[in-house]
């Protein structure tokens, strides 16, 4: 009796428990992001939706994550293998407590392997080699940074130098950095490089072989920072920018870019990882990429009033899918719709004839696919054939007509 006295208890107990455990860990799920970074911002890449935002749009100093626009500069201006002099400029002109890849003056090297140490290693020499490279001088390559700024939309943001080195007029936003990033990714040059978790430079004509591994720990594997999700990242750290990371991640069909800055080190761990992955664990535990429409779905159906009776009726499809990102609340049934139709829609119809539109619109953004005929509409002979018969009854009265008038005159005389 006590032992079943005692499974009565603990039984129940044991069920509050777990449901605790799972309620409590529900709510963790949707409750919005508290990050140390002082700014930062977590955006989707396809629809630009902002899933989380921290002052995003508060200047303030990138540090290293300035050279993921060097880099796409030197991506699109030179070819991977050409080889590049190191200057004495270039190096010598680097402060110290700045992180570099102690190249040599006179070092020879390809560009593929100086964007390597740029956004692997974050080395600042090898920024202001290719800087020196594609520019002519740092100077003119600054200002081609701050002229693609400018192409890019970015009112926020301008830099002084190619590596991040403390400028009080070297500044930017989570919000422009994210701008960047997103630019910048659409490089598959750049995201290949800017995701590696390591490079290795073999020996050149002055340095031995060097090996490094990524400053993103992030993409570290066994590094207790791993992210899997992480596709691209740089980070950057100066003690007035402190520390800064702006990186993108996919999974299950979402491209998520987060930007986190000024953030610092807590018990040896730097909070712009552990920021960077609570704002993705955010994003992707409440948002997912979900299908509106599949290509050929029926959308509405339309009578074709001068068809034949057997293909009047005619469904219309979408020509294509349409995706969109959506909050996890939110059922696809609840995003309404319009459907656009042409003016006079009438047989003869082609199958696969365009017709009309139908339109999406999700958080201020239009989303359509035309709506096409699903088979082809034969004109009804109908109103052909009482045409003819009309048309064959009115010359027999005609011919009556004139026939009685003719027989009329006969017998008068």
């Amino acid at each position: 009796m006590k032992q079943k006295s005692f499974k009565k208890i603990i039984v129940p107990i044991f069920i509050i428990i777990i449901f605790l455990l799972n309620t409590s860990f529900v709510f963790a799920v949707s409750e919005e992001p508290k990050p140390v970074s002082k700014a930062a911002l977590l955006i989707d890449t396809k629809t630009d939706k902002i899933l989380y935002s921290k002052n995003a749009d508060k200047k303030m100093y990138p540090a290293s994550t300035t050279k993921i626009l060097t880099a796409i500069l030197v991506i699109e201006n030179c070819s991977l293998d050409e080889v590049v002099t190191v200057s004495y400029d270039a190096v010598m002109s680097i402060p110290d407590g700045y992180s570099s890849a102690s190249l040599q003056v006179g070092e020879q090297l390809t560009v593929e392997q100086l964007l390597q140490v740029l956004l692997v290693h974050s080395a600042n020499d090898s920024a202001n080699v290719l800087a020196e490279y594609v520019g002519g001088s740092v100077e003119s390559f600054v200002a081609m940074m701050n002229t693609k700024v400018h192409e890019l939309g970015l009112n926020n943001t301008h830099f002084t130098n190619s590596f991040g080195m403390h400028d009080e007029n070297h500044y930017t936003t989570a919000h422009d950095l994210a701008t960047i990033m997103k630019y910048c990714i659409k490089n598959e040059t750049f995201r290949k490089i800017a995701g590696s978790a390591s490079c290795a430079i073999p020996a050149t004509n002055k340095y031995g072989t060097r090996t490094y591994n990524s400053t993103n720990e992030l993409i570290i594997p066994n590094n207790s920072n791993y992210y899997p999700y992480i596709t691209s990242g740089k980070t950057g750290y100066t003690s007035q920018a402190g520390d800064c990371l702006v990186s993108c991640s996919y999974k299950n069909d979402l491209e998520l870019i987060c930007v986190v800055l000024k953030g610092k080190t807590i018990d040896d761990t730097s909070t712009r990882f552990t920021d960077t992955k609570l704002l993705y664990e955010f994003g992707y535990n409440n948002y997912s990429i979900r299908n509106l429409l599949n290509e050929n779905d029926i959308v509405t159906q339309i009578e074709i009033k001068n068809a034949t009776k057997d293909t009047k009726y005619l469904d219309l499809l979408s020509n294509n899918s349409i995706s969109v990102l959506l909050d996890n609340d939110i059922t696809k049934e609840e995003i309404p719709f319009e459907i656009t139709l042409k003016d006079d829609i009438k047989a003869p119809i082609e199958q696969g004839d365009k017709l009309g539109t139908v339109s999406y619109t999700v958080d201020g953004v239009s989303y359509k696919a035309d709506l096409i005929a699903s088979h082809s509409v034969e004109k009804s002979k109908l109103l052909l054939w009482i045409i003819e018969i009309g048309t064959g009854i009115l010359i027999l009265i005609f011919i009556y007509v004139i026939f009685f008038r003719k027989k009329n005159k006969d017998k008068n005389f």
